[in-house]
């Protein structure tokens, strides 16, 4: 469905409004965390109720999804990111793990470089990094494309402990030793005549 035509169901978000929202409400629960009181305490825990009521409605939404839909609502990066919240994503860790990857492959290869999944073990997924020209975003280079990746990667698989990147960087080949042939012969000859 396109998100800006007019098939568009009246009072849905884009994905823009999506995550000013979801920014918002991160803003408003860590000043809701840091203040004291009961009636914030009590606004807390009125905030994590619905959210375990919503966790559970999903939870049955996808209990009665056929395969194709389940496919789709965890592909879906809203509601797979409210699947992955609630730890009832159908996708095993490494295959998210992996998705998120490839979602920043295109914007990694434009600025001329690479980002290739490698796998994960014991928790923690390893990616392979090959910065640029200009780095990620030609702003600090390898870092911010590490940075990416990891928060990329965490986003999708929380589970996971840690993202471990392999850089591969161009090798420095430092040049073959050139000799020239007259400094051979030369030398052979000269020890030729020594040994005499």
């Amino acid at each position: 469905m396109d998100e800006t035509g007019p098939d568009r169901c009246a009072g849905r978000l884009t994905d823009p409004e999506v995550e000013a929202r979801l920014a918002r409400l991160e803003e408003l629960l860590a000043g809701l965390e840091s203040a004291p009181g009961p009636t914030v305490q009590s606004a807390l825990e009125a905030v994590r109720l619905l959210t375990e009521v919503y966790g559970e409605a999903l939870g049955r939404v996808l209990d009665r999804a056929d395969e194709e839909l389940a496919r789709w609502l965890a592909e879906d990066e809203l509601v797979g990111h409210l699947l992955v919240l609630h730890r009832i994503h159908p996708e095993p860790v490494e295959r998210r793990a992996a998705r998120a990857v490839e979602r920043l492959r295109p914007a990694v290869r434009r600025s001329g470089g690479d980002v290739e999944w490698v796998g994960v073990e014991e928790k923690v997924a390893r990616v392979r990094v090959t910065a640029g020209g200009c780095g990620f975003g030609c702003g600090g280079g390898t870092a911010d494309l590490t940075d990416a990746v990891r928060a990329a990667v965490l986003a999708a698989a929380p589970e996971l402990t840690a993202v471990e990147t392999v850089t591969d960087t161009p090798a420095k080949r430092s040049a073959p030793a050139f000799v020239p042939l007259e400094t051979l012969t030369r030398r052979v000859g000269t020890r030729a005549r020594e040994a005499r």
